[in-house]
């Protein structure tokens, strides 16, 4: 029996790019479904959150997530532009987030067509591993959608058309991503469980197999 894990995702997340990797892994290998459920960044889901949140809490982020990636070989920079729109020095955030809310809801759209990691792990590489100059300029996404089967026009087409669709489904994610035990992501779920982390991957890993995860 195929098992079935949720995994809630933040565009803005550098650990959710650096899960990817292993994800795709895990999927190859075994016998595994992940959902990815994309949901907005903790700047947009929680007000004020940098604010209160330590100094020292993205400067160490900053930090660990170079490392986490310089060992694990995986290309890493930090997005030009940055997918929320925020003054780092004051840490507000922008009324407009044009950028986060575009990819969100492309994420919700390949969820509700059952394909959401093999969309975003074509298009989070173009945010996050350095080899553009800006991801929203030029067709750079555009090439990375269809590398993965999707038109990206047509996606943007339908989603301006009817954006409620693809916010309900970003809201029914964030809801079930609350009720799972944890509010920060990548926050992989199974059978009610949470793992967050892009370093908990192995004790998922542990979990599924003890579930009688079978190799592919």
């Amino acid at each position: 029996m195929t098992l079935s894990v949720d995994l809630f995702f933040s565009f803005r997340s550098p650990y959710s790019y650096l899960a990817l990797p292993r994800t795709l892994k895990l999927v190859e290998e075994h016998d595994l479904a992940i959902n990815l459920r994309p949901v907005y960044p903790i700047a947009v889901r929680v007000p004020g959150f940098f604010k209160k949140a330590s100094p020292q809490f993205a400067r160490y982020i900053v930090l660990d997530s170079r490392r986490v990636a310089a060992h694990a070989g995986i290309p890493f920079r930090f997005p030009r532009p940055d997918p929320i729109v925020q003054d780092m020095t004051t840490l507000d955030v922008a009324a407009e987030q044009p950028y986060i809310h575009r990819l969100t809801r492309l994420g919700a759209m390949a969820q509700l067509d059952g394909r959401s990691l093999a969309f975003t792990s074509a298009i989070a590489p173009v945010l996050w591993d350095g080899s553009v100059a800006g991801w929203n300029e030029g067709d750079h996404l555009a090439r990375a959608a269809d590398k993965a089967g999707f038109d990206l026009a047509t996606m943007d087409a339908a989603i301006s058309a009817d954006p409620d669709r693809y916010e309900q489904v970003i809201t029914e994610n964030e809801k079930d991503h609350a009720a799972s035990g944890h509010w920060g992501v990548p926050t992989f779920v199974f059978e009610n469980e949470p793992f967050f982390g892009q370093d908990r991957i192995d004790l998922l890993l542990w979990r599924l197999q003890s579930k009688g995860l079978a190799k592919r």
